[in-house]
């Protein structure tokens, strides 16, 4: 059985990659790419996967009280985020 990938390069990442990696990694990775076409050099970075953040609230068994905690939350109360 294959390991889960817990990071990700942003020589591999794409803009279709944002669930793994968010938004703002997917960019970067895109970027990545575009830099390295016209020959800039840059150093090649890495992102963490949404897949090493679920692990680390399962492993910790912390998601049950994280999400006890979150139950209440009112989004829209600026002092409660």
């Amino acid at each position: 059985m294959k390991e889960p990938s817990y990071i990700m390069w942003n020589k591999d990442i794409t803009i279709n990659d944002i669930p793994l990696v968010g938004g703002k990694n997917a960019s970067i990775g895109e970027m990545y790419s575009e830099l390295k076409q016209q020959d800039i050099k840059i150093p090649n970075g890495f992102a963490i996967t949404s897949k090493a953040y679920w692990h680390i609230l399962e492993s910790a068994n912390i998601l049950k009280e994280l999400k006890s905690i979150l139950e209440d939350l009112n989004q829209s109360d600026l002092s409660d985020l």
